[in-house]
């Protein structure tokens, strides 16, 4: 029986090629949009850390967390800054289009708040 740990070699020429594999990667795990920006983001800026987490079979588990997190962070700011800033859904009857420019401000902001503390940190 063969330890788990020890490497075996194949011939090639007359070099010994150690015979090495990668861990299973769970690639069928969904990304969303913010999984997919912190994948770019490493794939980019931190290209040793992207290398390490693929290397060790946990990159997609990674982004997949990172997503979820980032997504209830968008999620709750948007919910604190529409409380704080007083858009409700009777500023909504009331007068659609200053609605909408406030959530879409609101919006903006939650998402470059993630970005920076999530994504681009």
């Amino acid at each position: 029986m063969q330890n788990k740990n020890e490497l075996t070699y194949r011939q090639v020429g007359v070099y010994r090629i150690p015979n090495l594999t990668l861990p299973p990667e769970e690639a069928n795990i969904p990304l969303g949009k913010w999984g997919m920006l912190h994948k770019d983001y490493l794939r980019k800026h931190k290209p040793i850390v992207f290398a390490t987490l693929l290397a060790q079979g946990k990159l997609w588990q990674y982004l997949a967390d990172i997503d979820t997190q980032a997504r209830e962070m968008f999620d709750l700011l948007v919910e604190q800054m529409k409380e704080h800033e007083g858009v409700t859904e009777q500023l909504k009857e009331e007068n659609q289009m200053l609605w909408v420019q406030r959530m879409n401000n609101i919006q903006n902001q939650a998402k470059e708040i993630v970005c920076k503390k999530l994504i681009c940190g």
